[in-house]
């Protein structure tokens, strides 16, 4: 009995070469609501419920009445949608990924 063939397993995705392609836009996956960012300049945050992960780098969450977070790599922060936040990037080749709650 002849063996069928398996279809190839896609390539793993680099999530930093991905946002690196679009420096300071957000990046969203294919299929999926999360968005990637390569963070190289201050910007503000858009408004969202959810997680704001730190892939690489460094950045300053600036969030209001004078409260902040610094994210490191590896680092999560709980975002909620009533809060206006500015990020900035404290290491170079800083990445962010937003993942919105319901993702």
């Amino acid at each position: 009995m002849p063996s069928r063939a398996r279809p190839e397993a896609p390539p793993p995705l680099n999530l930093a070469r991905l946002a690196a392609g679009a420096p300071g836009q957000w990046v969203t996956l294919p299929g999926a609501e999360v968005r990637l960012l390569a963070l190289e300049a201050k910007q503000s945050g858009p408004r969202a419920s959810g997680w704001l992960v730190c892939l690489m780098g460094e950045a300053l969450i600036d969030l209001p009445e004078g409260d902040f977070v610094r994210l490191r790599i590896t680092e999560a922060h709980r975002l909620l949608p009533e809060d206006e936040w500015t990020m900035l990037p404290v290491k170079a080749g800083t990445v962010l990924m937003l993942i919105p709650d319901g993702s």
